[in-house]
């Protein structure tokens, strides 16, 4: 009897096991891989009834595309679709490289779109219903254990649709269309965005443009948009702004142009944001590049918030910048007994050898 008890107790142990594997590796999504000719960034977004989803989902690199990995996801494959997308291989032959020798194959799913627009995606044949793909130009959308197949239908259709928004928020917008039509089948619980484009990230030190996760959350997408939200109006006008002096450098004027209109279509947004008209104006001033707008924006914060010592210094050094260095120094006096920082008063010293 005991001998029984024992086996049976080593059964339900192996059992048990067994379904923890299986919830691991099974991460039932939906997602959208896309590419945004304008600007040449590249992206992922996703949503799925998983934990930290962006974790698994989501990879990216700006020189060569970006991938989706989903079902029982197999994350060391979009290392190895990358690299193949570098080797020059087109996406829809990356899975007979990718996939030969993956007994498990059946079971995956997958999303490519290559830094120049070309794309494909794959579902296995045992990837739960309902399951499957579609993709075109710039974009492949994908999605398993769905309600239906208007999800994926619902993503790639507004995706080509909607080509004049930014790509993160074309993306996050896809990701609402597909949840519109259903959805993930067992529900909700975590979203991520991923961006990517050259020097696009923290102060250009890397491409990492967008890299936000709802990892639990009741209604994931919409939490996603509203951090979305904050960083546009923290970190993009910024990143544009820097971009698009770098593609100067690269004597490539028609993308450079499209970064700064992309500046300024986020300052005028958000036209009544002291921080990011202000950062818009910081930003242009350091690169010396259209310092009659960056006057322009840095007068609006200061009309806004008179009294902000950082917004008055911006405003300061933009008119030293382009010659009037009284009022340079003024406006900086006033920046300087507001918060007592010494990095102004020297800019008040060295100025006031111009006008003397």
């Amino acid at each position: 009897m005991r001998k029984k008890i024992t086996l049976l107790i080593m059964i339900i142990i192996i059992i048990m096991i067994s379904y923890g594997r299986n919830i691991q590796k099974k991460v039932a999504t939906f997602s959208i891989v896309g590419y945004d000719e304008k600007t040449g960034e590249i992206g992922v977004a996703v949503q799925s009834k998983f934990l930290a989803v962006g974790a698994v989902v989501p990879h990216a690199d700006a020189d060569y595309g970006a991938v989706a990995t989903q079902a029982w996801a197999k994350t060391s494959f979009a290392k190895k679709a990358l690299k193949l997308l570098e080797m020059g291989v087109k996406p829809e032959d990356i899975f007979k490289f990718a996939i030969k020798n993956d007994d498990k194959s059946a079971t995956r799913q997958y999303g490519i779109v290559s830094a120049n627009g070309e794309s494909a995606s794959w579902t296995g044949k045992e990837c739960s219903k309902w399951a499957g793909h579609k993709y075109g130009k710039n974009f492949a959308a994908q999605g398993n254990i769905l309600v239906k197949k208007e999800v994926v239908e619902n993503m790639a259709q507004y995706f080509v649709e909607n080509n004049n928004l930014p790509l993160g928020m074309r993306l996050i917008n896809a990701l609402k269309a597909g949840e519109e039509a259903g959805g993930d089948s067992r529900g909700r619980q975590s979203a991520a965005l991923l961006v990517v484009a050259k020097k696009g990230g923290y102060s250009g030190f890397s491409d990492r443009f967008i890299d936000i996760r709802v990892d639990d959350h009741k209604k994931p997408i919409e939490e996603l948009s509203r951090i979305y939200n904050l960083h546009e109006k923290t970190f993009q006008a910024a990143s544009y702004i820097r971009r698009g002096v770098f593609y100067l450098e690269e004597k490539n004027e028609k993308l450079a142009e499209r970064m700064f209109d992309r500046a300024i279509e986020i300052s005028e947004k958000y036209e009544e944001n002291a921080s990011i008209l202000n950062s818009i104006a910081w930003e242009f001033a350091q690169h010396n590049y259209n310092l009659d707008y960056a006057l322009l924006s840095a007068k609006k914060a200061y009309d806004l918030e008179p009294d902000n010592p950082n917004i008055i210094d911006t405003l300061a050094v933009i008119y030293a910048k382009k010659g009037f260095y009284k009022r340079a120094i003024e406006l900086e006096k006033k920046a300087f007994d507001l918060s007592k920082d010494p990095v102004f008063e020297k800019k008040i010293e060295k100025w006031e050898k111009y006008v003397k």
